[in-house]
């Protein structure tokens, strides 16, 4: 496969759309805003006229040259890294936090999606476009048939909102998929869950590890004991024949409150 195609460029042409994802962020005059594959700058020339700051995290090596020669000045800082490899919470400015945009690649949308929430400290909100699939997901409430641990992750850390799909015909070259853009506004959960982040998330991870399975049959094959988990389950007022996909995350916290180790 062509270096191109795997990093999955698709970029945006839609003026109309790319002034919205700008105005997503909100007031960015004194911000300190991170670009996400900024590629041909459709939307990194709307940023650079508004933001204080700007850090434009590129990782195509003609791509990043581009934009060096055209944002060259001290406003527009062009990294050439890959995203996942960035420390987010060393690009800060005092104690703003950051504000996040991109058009995320396919192929690893939930890889940027863990690596934002890994630095949550670090961000304030993020506008990011992603395949309408993986977007349903993400934003999906419990009981819906998108509901998985991709949305419980992300619901931990973050408030989702759907704000716009955009069709095939958006982007230069076109995709074959729709794709939608989020916005995710930080406010990690876990504190209010009563529950620490590490153990809750490899928690989630068993229970949502075969996803039409029950609770029941997903946590006994994590290796928790049959009557620990009916006791605990209806200690948490759930049932242990509920689907992950069911449970609210109050419903799952209290349940891991009851399972976890003393």
């Amino acid at each position: 496969m062509p270096r191109k195609a795997q990093l999955g460029q698709n970029f945006l042409a839609d003026l109309s759309a790319r002034s919205r994802i700008v105005e997503a962020l909100g007031d960015i005059s004194q911000k300190t805003v991170v670009e996400i594959g900024p590629g041909k700058a459709a939307i990194t020339e709307l940023l650079a006229k508004k933001v204080r700051r700007l850090i434009a995290v590129e990782l195509d090596r003609e791509l990043a040259a581009g934009l060096k020669q055209r944002f060259a000045g001290p406003q527009v800082e062009v990294v050439e890294q890959d995203i996942l490899s960035v420390d987010l919470s060393l690009l800060r400015h005092g104690e703003d936090k950051l504000l996040v945009v991109g058009n995320l690649p396919y192929y690893i949308t939930s890889d940027i999606l863990l690596h934002l929430f890994r630095y949550h400290d670090a961000v304030a909100r993020a506008v990011v476009m992603m395949q309408r699939e993986v977007a349903d997901r993400v934003a999906a409430a419990p009981g819906s048939r998108d509901y998985g641990l991709l949305s419980a992750t992300t619901q931990l850390y973050a408030r989702a909102e759907k704000l716009m799909t955009l069709p095939p015909g958006a982007f230069s070259p076109p995709p074959q998929v729709y794709s939608s853009v989020l916005r995710l506004t930080f406010a990690p959960r876990f504190e209010e869950l009563a529950v620490d982040a590490e153990g809750f998330i490899a928690f989630l991870r068993q229970c949502f590890a075969q996803k039409r399975k029950t609770l029941l049959n997903n946590l006994r094959a994590a290796g928790f004991d049959s009557f620990n988990i009916a006791q605990a389950a209806e200690a948490a007022a759930i049932s242990a024949q509920a689907r992950a996909e069911a449970l609210p995350l109050e419903a799952m916290a209290r349940l891991y409150r009851v399972l976890k180790p003393a």
